[in-house]
């Protein structure tokens, strides 16, 4: 089995953020938080603040199935948010560490196997 490694395109690939403000004023809305957040662990988000999470796809169309996955398990109370940006806007990103700038993410190595 050969693999070749796929070009990404910056302008196709897209990141999907999921932001959340979710009540923790009683005993079952910290669990709903707590669930919500492993949710987005479990479907392959990671946290890039608190409250917000990331996710790259190869293009918009794959992301659209985890966005119905998050819809389906979305808390009863509080807001959340889903916005998607392009792999060239999300680079354009700028992050500090204090007054230290660090690089943005980048996108995970994608294989194609056949």
């Amino acid at each position: 089995m050969a693999s070749h490694r796929l070009p990404l395109s910056e302008y196709r690939g897209m990141w999907l953020f999921v932001l959340f403000d979710l009540p923790v004023t009683s005993k079952q809305a910290r669990k709903d938080y707590a669930k919500f957040r492993k949710d987005l662990i479990k479907d392959g988000f990671s946290m890039l603040q608190f409250s917000i999470y990331a996710r790259y796809f190869r293009n918009e169309d794959s992301s659209k199935t985890h966005r119905r996955r998050i819809e389906a398990f979305l808390p009863p109370n509080g807001q959340v948010r889903l916005l998607t940006v392009t792999d060239h806007q999300f680079a354009r990103m700028q992050v500090f560490f204090g007054k230290i700038r660090n690089e943005t993410e980048k996108p995970p190595q994608q294989l194609l196997l056949f």
